[in-house]
């Protein structure tokens, strides 16, 4: 979580999902959850939160899980795909559906230094505003 909107992160096994949230904690971000969040609707929002089993664990590769504080029922505002086919420039955001609900869907090349401040700026400049 960024500030109180969360990025909920998409990509194959590998692509780099955890590495990235690990970039944005370094960068001041919060866990939400690693390895799938459970989703539920609040009349607009969705709220992702860590499985019970979970809540507080990163897998870090290399070095195995490891424990970090965490929270619930973060209100998601933008759904970021890892893909390496992701196009070099969007004029907008695409819609993702989760749990019923729309939210803008940003996909990004994964393979890259600054995927922690592309990220940042995809939910600066697409996702939904605080609520």
């Amino acid at each position: 979580m960024i500030g109180r909107r969360a990025l909920l992160i998409e990509g194959a096994s590998g692509a780099g999902k955890s590495s990235l949230a690990l970039a944005l904690i370094d960068r001041g971000g919060v866990l939400v959850g690693d390895d799938g969040v459970l989703l539920d609707v609040d009349g607009d929002t969705l709220l992702a939160s860590p499985h019970p089993n979970i809540a507080g664990k990163l897998e870090v590769r290399n070095l195995g899980i490891v424990e970090m504080p965490s929270v619930v029922a973060a209100p998601v505002a933008l759904v970021l795909a890892l893909d390496a086919r992701a196009p070099r420039f969007v004029s907008g955001a695409e819609t993702a559906v989760r749990a019923g609900l729309p939210l803008p869907l940003i996909r990004l090349y994964p393979d890259t230094p600054v995927l922690a401040l592309r990220a940042e700026l995809a939910l600066a400049q697409y996702g939904l505003p605080e609520r």
